[in-house]
């Protein structure tokens, strides 16, 4: 494989450091029922309680379902964000890239951890993945018009508004795409 350079070379440095930990179907089959402790005995992480709730929930079904029918989707996927030894938040891609090379991110940051400089880092760690795949092409953001701290992180990063969609879960969603370097 040929090294590609990074497309972001105008976003701003992290100073945070995070980690992204593939975790365990059988923690995200605790996870999609809110089962905090079931999580911890599967994958040896403690996930604070808004990772197993609300609409995490949701992405922890969907998740483990996909992974089930497609084993090698598990290494795109949602995983933990580790920051000194912590989870602090979640993040991954809908799947492996598709006929276009398109991956779409997603990313979250637990309550009691934001403002700390942790989504920019998930990003550039997301980023970084993306262009170490030589089939990945474009990377891609879906963000509601009222999440203005991800509207300013994909900013940072480059990514460029291309348009809007909606989705039946979480409504109206502003698309933002970056190509990845050809090798």
């Amino acid at each position: 494989m040929t090294e590609r350079s990074a497309p972001w070379t105008s976003a701003p440095a992290a100073t945070t450091q995070v980690s992204l930990v593939q975790v365990p179907r059988a923690a995200m089959a605790a996870l999609m029922v809110g089962d905090l402790d079931g999580a911890a005995a599967a994958s040896g992480l403690d996930f604070p309680a808004d990772l197993a709730d609300g609409r995490m929930l949701g992405v922890w079904a969907r998740r483990y379902h996909q992974t089930g029918d497609d084993p090698s989707s598990a290494e795109w996927v949602t995983r933990a964000v580790l920051a000194d030894g912590v989870v602090i938040g979640a993040a991954g891609f809908h799947g492996p890239p598709d006929e276009r090379g398109m991956v779409e991110v997603g990313y979250g940051v637990a309550e009691g951890h934001r403002r700390q400089g942790y989504a920019k880092a998930i990003l550039a760690a997301l980023l970084r993945r993306a262009v170490e795949e030589p089939t990945v092409t474009v990377l891609r953001a879906t963000i509601s018009p009222d999440n203005a701290a991800s509207l300013a992180t994909v900013a940072a990063f480059g990514l460029v508004h291309l348009g809007e969609q909606w989705d039946d879960e979480d409504g109206l969603e502003l698309i933002y795409e970056l190509p990845t370097p050809a090798e």
